[in-house]
């Protein structure tokens, strides 16, 4: 069996700590290249810089019709009639009024043997939380409550940290005690920091799961019937969520090798927050929605969901990374040995825009945000040595490409912005009397401006999901949520790329990240003060 556990820094050689490097490597050796062409012969410079965007462009327009092909699947997702089309599986006869797909699914479940009926399903939701408020976590509380689903087949966990304090546990013990009645069992559950754990996420909820796996056990339920979710303190699930991933589960034939992804949405207090943090959260749920289509592409992130069995055999999350979401992919696909999926849930989970108590402080939690993100990176190196340095029996040709795509995607988040905004200016500055360097910058801006157009795409989907405008916001707040989209440039260059620079070069010097950085996400109460 394959050890998923990723390496304690002492315990890194030479191998794994180059395969740390190579993201940072790779980003600051493309953001160098200009230079170096131009140095060399400005026009393989402009070969380069041109193709380069071209390439982007073509890419551009595909995620643009993805987008509109995600909305889509997110509008018809919202308006299925789910615990009708739950019952017809149950039944194994179609009579909901839902799609050609649905009766197709009905009938294909009737061939199998011992099928699980959607009413053994039991779902126990993890909230983790630190110091969030209650106005923080009663109406992520109160949204699964909500939920078109049965709660008294539903399991609530809240997991907190000791070191919190007294405030953070009676908190949390508190919010039990008004809402246990509504679940077939809930409980506070303290996590209190072990060695070897960085401080983050990841060991509040596998102390929470563990926890978890002792009641099961108790009870007799068997864990193969346990959907866990897990959600951060602001996230509140769409009221069929359940229902769907029951759905989806009845319908997968091994669903211990399946992991469940919602779609994010940053759309809670996205009103509230200031114009930069909008623009990014709107990008957010944008690319989260078209990742929800690129099935090959797409891993746990943020809140997702999977049965109780599979979390039990990779002995739940990893406790010695800030990206204990994503990781969680990689430590199940080394685990079952490559077998492992993640579908896609065209349902939103709706979360917070990142908010603090003022202007600065809040770019800087954005920054921190996105830093903690693209500290994914250092699964590159876990992933080369687990996969390629490993005795394992994953299929070799599906991890390189996996490898790959994971590489490159953590380069590009790095480097994209910057070569398709600066580069062009490269070569006339270094050699200002080339007739290709001078003809650049006419050539990249009108390819530019013609790709400009696919912002009506994003302001489309922004538009769209945007929830109803709060009263104490007069119009010309609608008018600002249009003009916003001239912060794009900005956020994507000084929080995306930097953020994503900053996290690699963090890995080639070995400065890591030791402790998850909690994102200030304020409530903005009736008297429009902000509280965390």
């Amino acid at each position: 069996m394959t050890d998923i556990e990723i390496p304690l820094v002492p315990d890194r050689n030479r191998r794994y700590r180059f395969f740390e490097m190579l993201p940072g490597l790779l980003s600051w050796s493309i953001l160098a290249l200009p230079f170096i062409l131009t140095l060399i012969n400005p026009l393989l410079a402009v070969i380069f810089v041109i193709d380069y965007l071209l390439i982007w462009f073509v890419k551009a327009l595909a995620l643009d019709v993805r987008a509109v092909q995600g909305y889509r699947y997110l509008t018809l997702h919202q308006k299925l009639p789910w615990n009708d089309m739950l019952r017809d599986l149950d039944n194994q006869q179609a009579q909901a009024a839902a799609p050609k797909w649905h009766a197709t699914n009905v009938a294909r479940l009737a061939t199998r043997q011992g099928v699980v009926k959607s009413g053994d399903v039991i779902h126990a939701v993890i909230i983790a939380t630190w110091n969030e408020s209650r106005e923080v976590l009663e109406p992520t509380i109160q949204a699964v409550i909500d939920s078109h689903y049965d709660t008294q087949k539903m399991i609530l966990m809240i997991a907190y940290e000791q070191r919190g304090g007294p405030e953070v546990q009676a908190r949390a013990e508190q919010l039990i005690q008004d809402y246990k009645g509504k679940f077939k069992y809930a409980v506070a559950n303290k996590h209190i920091d072990q060695p070897g754990e960085i401080i983050g996420k990841g060991g509040n909820i596998t102390a929470a799961g563990r926890n978890l796996q002792k009641y099961l056990a108790e009870q007799k339920i068997d864990p193969a019937k346990v959907i866990v979710t897990t959600l951060d303190s602001d996230n509140r699930p769409h009221p069929y969520y359940f229902s769907s991933v029951s759905y989806l589960y009845c319908l997968t034939e091994e669903p211990k090798y399946v992991s469940y992804q919602p779609i994010p949405m940053y759309t809670n207090n996205i009103w509230d927050a200031p114009a930069p943090m909008r623009v990014i959260a709107t990008g957010n749920s944008f690319w989260m929605t078209i990742q929800g289509l690129r099935t090959h592409m797409l891993r746990n992130f943020s809140a997702h969901a999977q049965t109780m069995d599979a979390l039990i055999d990779t002995d739940f999350w990893s406790v010695r990374t800030v990206v204990e979401d994503g990781h969680q992919f990689w430590r199940t696909y080394f685990r079952f040995e490559g077998k492992h999926q993640v579908y896609p849930v065209f349902l939103p989970i709706y979360q917070d825009a990142v908010l603090s108590t003022n202007y600065l402080k809040t770019l800087k939690a954005q920054f921190i945000q996105i830093r903690r993100w693209a500290w994914g990176a250092s699964d590159v190196a876990f992933v080369a040595e687990k996969g390629f340095f490993s005795k394992n029996k994953v299929p070799k040709r599906d991890l390189l490409f996996k490898f790959l795509r994971l590489l490159e995607g953590h380069v590009t988040w790095a480097v994209a912005p910057l070569i398709l905004a600066f580069s062009a200016f490269v070569p006339i500055l270094l050699n200002p009397n080339s007739f290709a360097a001078n003809q650049l910058p006419v050539i990249v801006s009108r390819i530019q401006t013609v790709a400009l157009a696919g912002i009506f795409v994003t302001l489309f989907f922004s538009w769209k999901t945007l929830p109803p405008k709060p009263k104490r916001y007069k119009a010309h707040r609608s008018f600002f949520m249009v003009i916003q989209w001239v912060y794009l440039p900005f956020t994507t260059i000084a929080f995306s790329s930097f953020a994503a620079i900053n996290s690699q070069t963090r890995l080639i010097f070995g400065r890591y990240l030791g402790k998850f950085d909690l994102t200030d996400k304020a409530v903005v109460t009736e008297g429009n003060k902000k509280k965390l």
